[in-house]
């Protein structure tokens, strides 16, 4: 058995599953779920999974489920994906009572991890290491009240999915992974390496004054709203101190601004993202609008409290895995397929996992529509689902060919930024509360 004879054999099994491999990913898209509730996206993958002869793990992080192949010693290389929907409720695969739908593409990351399971599982023996598939809930940063609710109950700590993997200890086993994702309104068969995306921090926040009738006795309340109309500007006036190579945004918004009109208000509410590239500029970006907050309640006598919340980390890509998914993109697609350095803008829990393990974090095209939107669609079900799920399981046997060469090339290059127990003791430093 040859390296390139293993592939081919690999990919002649997945083609002969994608007419499976596009109905699971289809059947995903019609019943989307929001995080910590995508019981029957985890049941699909597990059913599946268990289908091609595999142990599953379930019930992981609430919704989780993981599954190991191959028996061979050696690293361990993970398939990666996402549970979860995103709230969109004008699509029109939309869930009518959640608001759930699949306008972001997380079905397409577990088609793809399952079409790369049933390429690879058949052949492992011929692979020095194991390949470990996670599928994984709750990385859209939505329903945040619930996700309170469920940190309160101790059901989780942390409001991502793979935070809670890594907290939990179920990546201890991991030597490096990868995951693919939609890069919505690219129609074109194009993979996209070594794209960056940004990390963040939460923020709740309530300014409480003091109530007074709002036309006869103003003079006697505290107006909680301007505190909080003044910090909107306290904020703004910081973004010219923002450079312009940490990426910082910070973008609130006013939940709550009040309780009558005759009132003078005296319970206002507002959350924002402090965004950045990196973390030491999340970080120093998030002192600067804890200051205008402060100083924003200070001028007017009332006081403010800041939740903060932990958000997810930058994405660091691994440009080792990044160059072999490259290489086997070339093949599938030819050269002019490979787009690279494209900025992402948003934030992924992706990037928790990329700070403690090698990663990659590949988007790809088949797409139409904006992320997020009504208009999001899949526009061609094999780029989107079947090659992924190629490129990954090529990328697998080139990391674990010959005694796991690259794979133990790819470990030993790896400088985490953060041990697990750092990790998680510097989010548990942003689950706190100001005031």
């Amino acid at each position: 058995m040859t390296k390139e004879g293993l592939k081919q054999l690999m990919l002649d099994e997945i083609d002969k599953q994608a007419d499976r491999i596009i109905g699971l990913g289809d059947a995903i898209f019609q019943n989307p779920e929001l995080g910590f509730k995508e019981r029957d996206t985890a049941r699909l993958a597990a059913e599946t999974l268990k289908g091609l002869g595999l142990r599953c793990q379930e019930g992981l992080a609430l919704t989780g489920v993981k599954a190991v192949a191959g028996t061979n010693d050696g690293p361990r290389v993970m398939i990666m994906g996402e549970l979860d929907a995103v709230v969109s409720p004008l699509h029109p695969w939309a869930n009518r009572e959640t608001g759930a739908a699949h306008s972001c593409g997380h079905n397409s990351q577990i088609a793809a991890l399952l079409g790369t399971a049933m390429g690879l599982v058949p052949f492992m023996e011929h692979l020095d290491g194991q390949a470990a598939f996670v599928a994984v809930p709750g990385e859209e940063y939505v329903e945040l009240e619930f996700r309170e609710r469920l940190r309160r109950d101790g059901e989780i700590e942390f409001f991502g999915g793979k935070q809670e993997f890594i907290r939990l200890g179920l990546l201890d086993d991991i030597d490096m992974g990868m995951m693919i994702h939609s890069h919505a309104g690219m129609e074109e068969r194009k993979f996209l390496l070594s794209c960056d995306s940004s990390g963040f921090l939460g923020k709740i926040i309530r300014f409480t004054g003091r109530e007074a009738h709002a036309g006869a006795e103003p003079f006697a309340g505290i107006n909680a709203l301007n505190a909080a109309a003044l910090s909107l500007m306290a904020v703004n006036a910081q973004r010219e101190t923002f450079r312009e190579e940490d990426r910082i945004r910070v973008h609130p918004i006013i939940t709550k601004g009040g309780d009558l009109v005759n009132i003078v208000p005296a319970d206002v509410r507002m959350e924002t993202y402090v965004r950045g590239r990196t973390t030491a500029a999340v970080t120093g970006a998030s002192e600067k609008v804890n200051r205008a907050l402060q100083g924003s309640a200070f001028s007017v006598g009332a006081e403010v409290t800041i939740t903060e919340i932990p958000g997810y980390l930058p994405l660091i890509q691994d440009p080792h895995i990044n160059r072999i998914f490259g290489e086997n993109g070339e093949a599938l697609l030819g050269k002019e397929a490979i787009l690279t350095g494209y900025e992402l803008m948003g934030s992924t829990d992706a990037g928790d996992v990329s700070s403690v393990l090698p990663f990659a974090h590949i988007s790809t095209g088949g797409y139409s529509g904006a992320a997020h939107s009504k208009d999001f669609a899949i526009c061609d079900p094999y780029m989107a689902y079947v090659m992924p799920a190629k490129a990954m399981a090529m990328t697998t046997v080139d990391l674990l060919w010959d005694k796991a060469a690259l794979a133990r090339r790819v470990r030993e290059s790896y400088t985490p930024a953060f041990t697990k127990e750092d990790y998680v003791r510097f989010w548990r430093g942003y689950s706190s509360t100001i005031g």
